[in-house]
């Protein structure tokens, strides 16, 4: 008990000698996000004076210029940008390690990316459960396409995202937890049983999941195996707006069956063959990662959510 109250104490000396340099790359920041020495002053509640001392101080330190001064402007120098993601990286390091000084549970900020159907179907009850467990926890939830997602995790701008499977092997350095399976169903307004849903995709306007997105693709490979060769109307990545344009009577659709599936006027038959056309769900984030107590109750919100809320395989209102 000794050994680790010095630690402690060790990791609370050492965070807050870290802060004081820490406070001069969030003004660095803040100039370059701001645009101006008054409007981070502002954002920071300092003075002009300080920030620009500040500014000055960390360019002796680092022996360059980091800001490019004119008349009425100023900007950051090509040596900056260059140093801002490890500066933003240094910035969490040193919140996580303030946060580990605490100890009691997850505390400080996750940021998670999710796609627009998780944000409205997985997420809300999954960020209840983790307000109860952990209420020091702040999450920032930053939406996305997959691959848009994919890419943020991969430059360090995410903790975590939720997303579609990705349709290649994940790089060692991150791990992948399955969530949720969405198997493909017809959504439409007219009264079909799965054995006319070919000849009713033929008879009107379609309305056409993005085959260039993640999960458009099982759809489009469904559509290929089934001889489907509907009117297309449009492409959309965006399946609550589909939903809504079925449900409008403006066409029929294939999509997986999100958690929140819900249009008024809207039918959702299943389709024949759909196991083998399943969108699956994951949370991915680092091999090691930097919030592991943190991601550990998001994945276990999650999963909880996941299991209470079963796919509907049909639905009339």
């Amino acid at each position: 008990m000794q050994v680790q109250g010095k630690r402690k104490r060790f990791i609370v000396v050492l965070s807050a000698r870290i802060s004081m340099d820490i406070r001069f790359l969030r003004t660095l920041i803040a100039v370059v996000e701001t645009g101006s020495i008054a409007a981070a002053a502002r954002r920071e509640k300092l003075t002009p004076a300080a920030v620009s001392q500040r500014i000055q101080a960390l360019e002796r330190i680092l022996d360059c210029t980091l800001l490019a001064r004119a008349a009425r402007s100023i900007g950051p120098t090509e040596t900056c940008l260059s140093l801002l993601p490890r500066a933003r990286h240094l910035i969490r390091e040193a919140e996580h390690l303030r946060d580990d000084a605490l100890g009691g549970g997850p505390v400080g900020e996750l940021r998670v990316g999710a796609i627009s159907t998780a944000l409205i179907g997985l997420l809300p009850a999954a960020i209840r459960e983790m307000t109860l467990r952990a209420p020091r926890l702040r999450l920032r939830l930053v939406p996305g396409s997959s691959l848009q997602l994919f890419e943020q995790l991969v430059a360090g701008e995410l903790d975590a995202a939720i997303l579609v499977e990705p349709p290649f092997a994940l790089p060692k350095s991150f791990v992948s937890h399955h969530i949720r399976r969405e198997p493909i169903v017809y959504i439409t307004r007219s009264n079909v049983s799965p054995a006319e849903i070919a000849a009713h995709v033929a008879s009107g306007p379609f309305i056409r999941y993005d085959p260039s997105t993640w999960g458009g693709r099982l759809v489009a490979q469904y559509m290929e195996k089934a001889g489907l060769s509907p009117d297309v109307l449009c492409d959309l990545d965006a399946l609550e707006t589909i939903a809504i344009l079925v449900a409008q009577g403006l066409g029929n659709a294939f999509v997986p069956a999100w958690n929140g599936l819900e249009q008024d006027g809207l039918r959702v038959v299943p389709v024949p063959a759909a196991a083998a056309y399943v969108r699956n769900i994951h949370l991915v984030h680092a091999s090691v990662a930097s919030r592991p107590q943190a991601l550990e109750l998001l994945h276990s919100a999650l999963r909880g959510e996941a299991g209470r809320s079963k796919p509907k395989s049909s639905r009339n209102v």
